[in-house]
Formats: structure tokens, sequence, C-alpha cells
């Protein structure tokens, strides 16, 4: 604290020209993270809490008005069913990056980073999984496959919800939330649906 103000202090990092990942380098960049993370003890948000502010967002709509009813039944009905289902497995729990989608990889001469920490929760690690492409998470060590499955879901039907949102400030949000929807349909029906997800997901 200083002057009333809280200050914090971050180490710089040169950044090096950008390319894609390598899905092993990618893989070992989230394991190391989670590494860490597992050592950190303090409150933290739980990972229901943020399917608690979608559910609101679809149950509500004055926020969500431009979303039809059959959208929002099938959202409302998945955000319940797989919160269900993805604590009913009782897998071990501890402090996530929270969206360590590739927007938030940070390539530098020290090897891959992740940035914006703002989304950390608690929960098990295939939540941070669903937020990762395929050649990446099957890489990660010790993985639920179908927790993973459940947790890709659960996260396309959370990112359409906050793309619905009225106040939602996403270039092309509506657009980009009619697509997920359209996944989310796919992934329910059995079809094979894309881990890349090109639109992100920042709230």
């Amino acid at each position: 604290m200083r002057d009333g103000f809280v200050v914090t202090l971050w180490t710089y990092y040169e950044p090096v020209p950008s390319r894609e990942f390598a899905p092993a380098d990618y893989a070992h960049a989230l394991e190391r993270l989670h590494d860490c993370m597992r050592q950190i003890d303090f409150p933290t948000p739980h990972f229901t809490d943020r399917i608690t502010d979608a559910q609101r967002l679809i149950g509500s709509r004055d926020q969500t008005p431009e979303l039809v009813d059959a959208d929002r039944e099938l959202l409302s009905n998945t955000l319940r069913s797989l919160r269900q289902a993805i604590s009913a497995r009782g897998r071990p729990e501890q402090l996530l990056h929270g969206e360590p989608h590739p927007g938030n990889v940070l390539r530098t001469k020290k090897g891959l980073l992740f940035i914006d920490l703002e989304t950390c929760c608690r929960g098990p690690v295939e939540f941070d999984l669903a937020y990762v492409p395929e050649e990446v998470s099957v890489l990660y060590r010790s993985t639920d496959q179908q927790l993973l499955r459940e947790c890709r879901v659960l996260m396309l039907a959370m990112v359409a919800a906050w793309r619905w949102d009225r106040n939602d400030q996403f270039p092309n949000g509506r657009q980009a939330a009619r697509e997920f929807v359209s996944e989310l349909r796919a992934a329910l029906s059995g079809a094979r649906f894309s881990t890349h997800l090109p639109r992100w997901t920042d709230t």
C-alpha cells in the first residue's frame, strides 16, 4: 500500500516474435503453472461461481434480450446438468488459471508464460484444459477424458452466455454467440466440434 493505492510490481519478460506454440511446450507450461498453483492456498472463487454468473445471465431476459427461447432453454439446461455432473465426479480441485487459452499465453525468451490471471478460480484441472487446443490437452498428464469432454461443452455454454449479455463489448459478439450455440448443439449431438475457438472468451 502506498498513499492509499495498492501497488503491484511485475517482472518484465522480453517477448520474442510470435509464432504457433508447439503443443508439447504449451502442455508443459500449463503443467508447470498448475504445479505451482497447487502449492498456493488462499480464498478464491470456485469454478461453479462462473457457472452461476452464466445462469444468471441466461435467466434474465433484460440482460439477454436477443437470446431466443430455444437457445435460452438449451443453455439453461446445459449449464444446470453439467454443473451437477462435473461436481458429482469428485475430482481433486486446486487453484486454476481460469482461462489459459492461446490468447493468454506469452512467448518470451524464457519460454511460454501465462498472463491475465484475473479469472483464477478453484476446480479440477480439466476445467482449465477445456480452454486449450485438443492437441495440447492430449499431452497433459493424468487427465480424466470424460470430465474434459464435459468441461469443454460447459465452456461453450458459458462463453455463449457471456456473448449474449446486452452489455458485452466483444467485437462481433452476437455473431460469436450464435456460432458458440451452434457448436454447443453439435457437441451435444455427438458431432465433433472445434477446440480452437477463434473468438476468445474474456468476460
